[in-house]
């Protein structure tokens, strides 16, 4: 069992969300080639609660923030768009969509929509933002390198 399965706060604060069809259906869409997209949220929700308990940010708006922010169902290397790119886009999507499944906070909206600072311009009105981006851009790249991380790992 995963550390985030085990954790009681932790699953307090977004076990609500988990629960939705909505949310559990991300486990129809790759993402970074060598995942699936819910377990990417759980990841990037995860690993940024953990960080910001340590730096005493809000906890509970990452955690839920990180659920919420890749909530899309396009597979984003074949569904293009007129009006700009993927990364540009998807934010504002899985913003309208996690609306619609839950009330959200200000700060949660822009973690949501500012979680890809850097491929776009718009900068984030909070630290938990830049956390949140940070983590999936460092877990993105992880998930992209696994099989040859793996691969490494067995021939050394």
């Amino acid at each position: 069992m995963q550390t985030w399965q085990t954790d009681r706060t932790y699953r307090a604060i977004v076990d609500d969300l988990l629960a939705h069809p909505e949310i559990q259906a991300l486990s129809n869409y790759t993402q970074h080639h060598h995942s699936d997209r819910l377990t990417h949220v759980i990841d990037v929700s995860y690993t940024s609660y953990r960080l910001a308990l340590r730096l005493g940010l809000n906890a509970t708006a990452v955690a839920r923030a990180g659920i919420l922010h890749d909530m899309f169902y396009y597979d984003w290397r074949v569904t293009k768009f007129e009006l700009g790119t993927h990364a540009f886009i998807h934010p504002r999507v899985a913003l309208r969509n996690a609306e619609k499944l839950t009330p959200l906070s200000e700060m949660e909206k822009d973690i949501i929509l500012k979680h890809m600072w850097g491929a776009t311009s718009a900068l984030p009105h909070y630290r938990e933002s830049y956390l949140v981006d940070l983590v999936d851009d460092y877990l993105a790249m992880r998930e992209f390198f696994t099989p040859l991380r793996q691969w490494v790992a067995h021939h050394a």
